[in-house]
């Protein structure tokens, strides 16, 4: 691990955030000296971002930690293009209201990894369509466009893994890479902006960046790069087998987001303490040491401290005070996810198998007929194993509701209104 002076990059190095820096010691030296705005871009391809995102943000999140200027650049202008890096198709293309809504969305949970505001190491929120809508096409060309070699961009691993599969790559998606170059030279002029921050995959777009940054004029830029995150059995992070794991409390609850890291496999805890949490590296060695029947409470303080973050404090222990009751004393407890539907549904009789899609506990009535066939469903904790079983009034219990579990650890009410 190398040795920084400066906190910010000490403290992403310790934590594993880092994967490439394009010049260490410059970046280390400035970081030391003053204080740097560096931005990561996020598009805004839905209203919500996903658990994927989050190291990102909490890079954003320790440089404003340790005194620096953070900017989270939504791509409102870009987001109308769309990212081809390691995409196996383009992108649908987004009308302005749906991205301005997606951006309006997305801010509510930026806000609680990054203060806002006008000071000068207060983070800020910017659209790069503020610019790019602007463009004038034949000044772009001349200006920008001249400074590109197309046998360069063809170089980059985002390009050739489309070309080499033989799959389509846009003039419309050639031009993203131009695009955020260009953002960063903007973002320079604009804010002082010295670092550009994204995963590995954007190593190329971002030297991209700072080689047209140095051929307009800019102060010396930087990259850097946090490794692309699987967990150990290689699944995608932010993806669950019921979906996205969404930022957005009305896209997905505390309960089912603080549940998501209860179920972190045993050899990532100690990563994922690192990345996501803010607890001290003494006590995050600590809890690493501990194995057996205590690592599934090391997996609870994970989940907890993930969620605080998000969601505060008071969500964060009212997951893990719901999930005890769950599975601890095997109680119904009001805080568990709940779904609605008419009481009319329910006093005429429902099948299980559309009652457990309903619930968002299985994608497909085929998909729900395995997990009955595979012992895993129960009703009000009474194992079911008929796929023909129709739910109706009988089934409510004396709250009113009815527990529908899939397995040990996915349980949600039905609530006839």
């Amino acid at each position: 691990m190398a040795s920084f002076k400066s906190e910010f990059l000490h403290t992403l190095s310790e934590r594993g955030f880092i994967h490439q820096i394009s010049d260490e010691t410059g970046l280390d030296d400035l970081l030391s000296k003053e204080v740097v705005t560096a931005y990561i871009g996020f598009d805004p391809t839905a209203s919500s971002l996903h658990a994927g995102s989050l190291i990102q943000i909490m890079m954003l999140h320790w440089l404003q930690k340790t005194g620096h200027r953070a900017i989270s650049l939504m791509g409102g202008g870009t987001g109308m293009v769309g990212d081809p890096s390691f995409k196996e198709e383009s992108r649908q293309l987004m009308t302005i209201d749906t991205i301005e809504s997606n951006i309006a969305s997305i801010k509510r949970s930026f806000a609680s990894y990054l203060n806002y505001g006008d000071g000068p190491k207060d983070a800020l929120m910017i659209n790069n369509a503020d610019w790019l809508r602007s463009i004038n096409y034949l000044e772009f060309l001349r200006d920008v466009g001249r400074h590109f070699s197309v046998n360069r961009m063809l170089s980059f691993d985002s390009v050739k893994t489309r070309l080499d599969r033989e799959q389509s790559l846009s003039f419309l998606e050639f031009n993203y890479m131009i695009l955020q170059a260009y953002d960063f030279v903007e973002l320079a002029k604009r804010y002082d902006c010295r670092m550009q921050m994204g995963g590995s995959d954007q190593w190329g777009n971002i030297v991209n960046g700072i080689d047209l940054g140095h051929r307009m004029g800019t102060k010396q830029l930087y990259a850097l790069t946090s490794p692309l995150l699987t967990t150990s059995s290689g699944a995608k992070m932010g993806k669950s087998a019921t979906g996205a794991i969404w930022l957005n409390a009305d896209m997905l609850s505390a309960y089912d987001f603080w549940q998501y890291w209860r179920n972190t496999e045993d050899a990532d805890v100690g990563r994922f303490l690192k990345l996501y949490t803010t607890l001290p590296m003494d006590e995050i060695a600590r809890l690493e040491k501990l194995g057996g029947s205590e690592i599934n409470e090391v997996k609870k303080l994970l989940a907890t401290e993930v969620t605080a973050i998000l969601h505060g404090r008071a969500a964060a222990d009212q997951s893990a005070e719901t999930a005890r009751k769950v599975f601890e004393e095997g109680a119904i407890d009001a805080n568990l996810p709940t779904v609605e539907i008419a009481a009319s549904e329910l006093s005429g009789g429902t099948g299980l198998l559309s009652l457990f899609v309903a619930a968002g506990l299985a994608a497909s009535n085929g998909e729900a007929r395995r997990h009955i066939q595979g012992g895993a469903v129960r009703v009000n904790d009474t194992s079911v194993n008929d796929e023909k079983r129709i739910i109706g009034t009988g089934d409510l219990n004396v709250e009113g509701v009815i527990k529908l579990s899939l397995g040990k650890k996915k349980h949600v009410l039905v609530k006839p209104i």
